[in-house]
Formats: C-alpha cells, sequence, structure tokens
C-alpha cells in the first residue's frame, strides 16, 4: 500500500502543502507558469494568471461574437461550449477559472486520495476539497464528466459556500441538485448540464461513482481545454473559456465594436447612411463623422474615456 501511494503521487505530480497552501493534486507552480508563459501579468501564488479586476469588470458587456472573433484571429478555435442550462439564464457568469477534473470512481485510487488528502487537513468528501480553494473573482469550472443519475456534487450547501468563497458561480460538466436552493442565490449564475434529485455515490467501501483526480490543472469541458486562470464568460446560454493573455485585447476589441454599432444603428436610423454604406468598409468620410460623435459623446458612452482616447488616436482619416 505504501509503495503504490507513493507512485500515485509521483504520477498525478503532487505538490508539497508549503507551497500551495496544502491543494492535494496539482501542478507546481513552475509547470503551470510554463503552459501559460504567454501571460506576463500577475499571478496567484500557486502560478495561476490573475487577470485584472477591471479586465473582468469589462468583460461583462461583451458578446460570445466578439470574444469568438478576437480567439479565432489568434489561433483558439475550441473555446466556446454550448448545450448548458443556466440557473440564472439573464445573468453573465465572469471571473478566472480554478479548475476541478473528477474521474470515475475507483475505490483503491480513491482511498488513497482520501488518505493523503485528510493527512493534510481536508476535511469530509472530496467533493468539497476544491471549493476550499476558491478566492473572490473565481469561477469553480469542475469536468464530473456529465454524470447524471447519482451523479451531483453540488447541491445548495456546496453552492452557498462557493459564493461565499468567490462571490461568483459555476461552470460544471455535470448534473446538479437542490437546484431550487441554488437559485434563491441571486447571483450564484451557474452553467450546469442538467438537474437530478440524487447524489453523488462517495464511500469506496459501499457505492463509489466519483474521484477527484486534479486542482486546477488543464482540464476538458465538452470541446474545450480550460486551463486555471482563463477568464469565463457565461452567458446567453454558452460559456467562453478566454486564455487570460488574449482577455485584454477581448474587452478592447470589444468595446471598439460596440462603439462603432452604436454609431452605425443611429445613423441607420436617422437615414444619414446606407445599410450598405455601413455594413462594409466604413469610407474616410464615415470614419470622420465617427471620430466626431465619439469626441462629442466621450463623457456618457458606456466604454471608459481612456479607451476612446486610444481610439482616436488610432484614426486613420
Amino acid at each position: 500500500m505504501k509503495s503504490f501511494a507513493a507512485l500515485l503521487i509521483v504520477l498525478l505530480v503532487l505538490s508539497s502543502p508549503s507551497e500551495i497552501h496544502g491543494q492535494l493534486i496539482t501542478l507546481p507552480k513552475e509547470d503551470l507558469m510554463a503552459l501559460t508563459q504567454e501571460w506576463d501579468g500577475e499571478r496567484f501564488a500557486d502560478g495561476r494568471p490573475k487577470v485584472g479586476d477591471d479586465i473582468l469588470e469589462r468583460m461583462h458587456l461583451v458578446t460570445h461574437e466578439e470574444a469568438w472573433a478576437v480567439m479565432r484571429n489568434n489561433n483558439y478555435t475550441s473555446q466556446y461550449e454550448e448545450g448548458w442550462l443556466a440557473i440564472h439564464p439573464e445573468g453573465v457568469l465572469v471571473g478566472r477559472a480554478m479548475t476541478a477534473m473528477f474521474m470515475p470512481g475507483r475505490p483503491d485510487v480513491h482511498r488513497v486520495i482520501d488518505s493523503i488528502g485528510h493527512a493534510r487537513g481536508r476535511i469530509k468528501s472530496q467533493n468539497s476539497w476544491p471549493v476550499d480553494q476558491l478566492v473572490s473573482g473565481d469561477v469553480y469550472v469542475g469536468d464530473q464528466f456529465e454524470l447524471h443519475v447519482d451523479g451531483p456534487t453540488i447541491g445548495d450547501n456546496l453552492g452557498n459556500a462557493i459564493y461565499a468563497n468567490s462571490g461568483n458561480g459555476i461552470v460544471y460538466n455535470g448534473t446538479v441538485r437542490d437546484i431550487e436552493g441554488l437559485r434563491e442565490l441571486e447571483n450564484f449564475n451557474a452553467f450546469v448540464r442538467g438537474y437530478h434529485p440524487s447524489h453523488h455515490l462517495n464511500n469506496p467501501d459501499k457505492r463509489l461513482n466519483t474521484t477527484l483526480l486534479g486542482i486546477n490543472v488543464p482540464t476538458r469541458i465538452g470541446q474545450v481545454m480550460v486551463m486555471p486562470g482563463d477568464v469565463v464568460l457565461g452567458k446567453e446560454g454558452g460559456v467562453s473559456f478566454i486564455p487570460a493573455h488574449l482577455a485584454e485585447q477581448v474587452v478592447t476589441t470589444s468595446e471598439v465594436v460596440r462603439l462603432r454599432d452604436m454609431f452605425g444603428h443611429l445613423r441607420l436610423r436617422e437615414k444619414t447612411y446606407t445599410a450598405g454604406q455601413i455594413d462594409n468598409r466604413w469610407s474616410a468620410d464615415i470614419e470622420r463623422d465617427f471620430s466626431q460623435w465619439l469626441e462629442k459623446n466621450m463623457e456618457e458612452l458606456p466604454v471608459a474615456k481612456e479607451q476612446i482616447e486610444q481610439i482616436l488616436k488610432k484614426r486613420t482619416w
């Protein structure tokens, strides 16, 4: 048993408690930094990219189309996943991904992970361990391989704990229970695969159907590889996972598009230009009109004044 446990620790790259506050199964800081090396900003103590709060706030107004276009132009073609049940369909979910990876339950591996986790101060069942890692602004991104009956590891109790730690919601590749209780959390925006009244089975000596295999590791959600620190954008029934190093480009591009759309729609309603003029490359006269409109309405537009000034600096007419 001891030799098996030692082998498992090596294979799963377990970090020491002093390094990452007792995380159980994760990437060493240097490996996570290497995998996310295109991010050159602030990081959490464990190496996870920490996209700034200002970018997260601006991300709320970004559409999936705008995020998709930026990511696709950078050759990220598999960062959007659909087919979710949204607990608050009208809401928007934005935050930094904190990932958890579950696998079908296996008693021998489960016992070892339980033993290691409990020795490091973890309490109760494994499904609560990732929740303990959450900090403000995180989105809990969990892969539970779309397990349905006897699958839910998240109900209203864990939902309240998630919200208390992160002030945010979840993207969960599995089912939840206690959905009425979860809906009572007004700002708990959750994208899940479904609802079922059953509960997951986590006793390796009796019945077991899930085993936690990773916290803050690369995680598959549908057709997307999600990295810890990716920016999650959930709205309109879909979720985009934006690499941290592209987040600022996404919001800046979105703001430019938003302003141009506002101007274009206004001029179309006024019948100043035709649809063909607005829906194609703008002439120098339209670009000049757009810049003058920006300068005149700078204080009232839904984009920071500094951003508008940057747009005006780049005008080419």
